[in-house]
């Protein structure tokens, strides 16, 4: 049952966003494994707090299933090019499956061989890339996951978008401990945080974007309209957004140089996207499971007691915040605004798809 926080916010359940983003994705020719699938990973980033790569982005992906542009149930089939390397056509089928897939299948590849690479060309947008990080480090696993995305900033000196907010996510596994989860945009902050800005009608940091004439915007429309993000770091942040798309584009035959589509402009053709996606067994250089999670625990506890600056109460591992954000949703709900579920609520209403309590 959902529970009304306040007049502009509800709670669902894990259970109840799941079941209810997983029946709209059924409801456009999603088989209901992958619906089931796709909708876990935007809740999962409902659950950590990223609710700028959750079920509030579902309108676009549906909306690109009904115009042909993503396939609802693409064929996937892994080629062997290598004891350790695979490729994947994921047919512009939903990222969200077309990752996790391949997530399952480098982690039995990587049991037999210490390490596995797979190179995925036409595959779309897949969130939150953490969610594919858990998955591998939940089974035991480190991850590399890599993939480009639609123009969002120009290289460094230049003032045109080319690359894109290609995040840079990284994972190692702590049995019994803290892991290692770190999911970083090569931007000063994500593109979902300023369309958040804009829908909610709110202006945003200065040094985040600039406008369609190079000029500091607050605007979120002027950066969204014509302008271009800002990268961390500056040129160092230029030049990670560059690699990755060498490494998700060039490398495994996916868009890139500015090739591949923005899901929310264009409309005449599939996004083209790329991924490099690694898992690694975590005895493979050590010889021990055992004796890598002994290492991993010294590491952290190493991080933890190091002494604090002022003002610092305590010091984080990366995803540590994230993952008690999602143990205290999982026990209190996913706070969502009703302006968006009454969104999804309407195209639910249209294909037939129960609407959960209170919409």
């Amino acid at each position: 049952m959902a529970e009304t926080r306040d007049a502009e916010t509800m709670l669902l359940s894990a259970e109840q966003a799941e079941a209810f983003a997983a029946g709209l994705f059924a409801a456009h020719g999603v088989p209901a494994g992958d619906a089931r699938l796709a909708a876990s990973c935007l809740v999962r980033a409902d659950l950590r707090g990223v609710d700028t790569h959750g079920i509030v982005r579902m309108p676009g992906y549906l909306e690109r299933i009904s115009r042909g542009l993503v396939n609802p149930a693409p064929s996937l089939e892994f080629d062997a090019i290598g004891p350790s390397m695979l490729r994947l056509d994921g047919q512009n089928g939903l990222g969200f499956v077309i990752a996790s897939r391949a997530i399952a299948e480098g982690i039995l590849v990587a049991e037999q061989q210490g390490l596995a690479m797979i190179g995925v060309r036409n595959s779309t947008h897949f969130g939150m890339a953490a969610a594919y990080l858990l998955q591998a480090i939940e089974a035991g696993y480190l991850a590399l996951v890599f993939t480009n995305a639609s123009p969002a900033l120009p290289p460094w000196g230049g003032t045109e978008e080319v690359f894109g907010t290609s995040p840079f996510a990284v994972a190692a596994p702590n049995p019994g401990g803290i892991p290692f989860v770190l999911d970083m945009a090569p931007t000063i902050v994500a593109r979902g945080k300023i369309r958040k800005a804009a829908r909610e009608g709110k202006a945003i940091p200065p040094g985040w974007a600039l406008d369609a004439d190079g000029a500091p915007t607050t605007d979120p429309d002027a950066a969204l309209q014509g302008g271009t993000l800002l990268p961390i770091g500056g040129p160092k942040g230029a030049g990670l957004s560059i690699w990755l798309d060498i490494m998700c584009g060039v490398l495994t035959g996916a868009n890139f140089a500015g090739g591949v589509g923005d899901q929310y402009k264009n409309f005449d053709r599939p996004q083209g996207v790329g991924h490099l996606i690694t898992v690694i067994r975590p005895d493979i250089c050590l010889g021990s499971r055992d004796l890598f999670g002994a290492r991993m625990q010294e590491l952290v506890e190493t991080v933890k007691n190091n002494r604090k600056a002022d003002g610092v109460s305590e010091i984080f591992m990366p995803g540590e915040i994230e993952a008690r954000t999602e143990a205290a949703r999982r026990k209190t709900g996913i706070p969502y605004r009703v302006a968006d579920l009454a969104l999804l609520a309407g195209i639910a209403r249209l294909h037939d798809v129960a609407v959960p309590d209170g919409l």
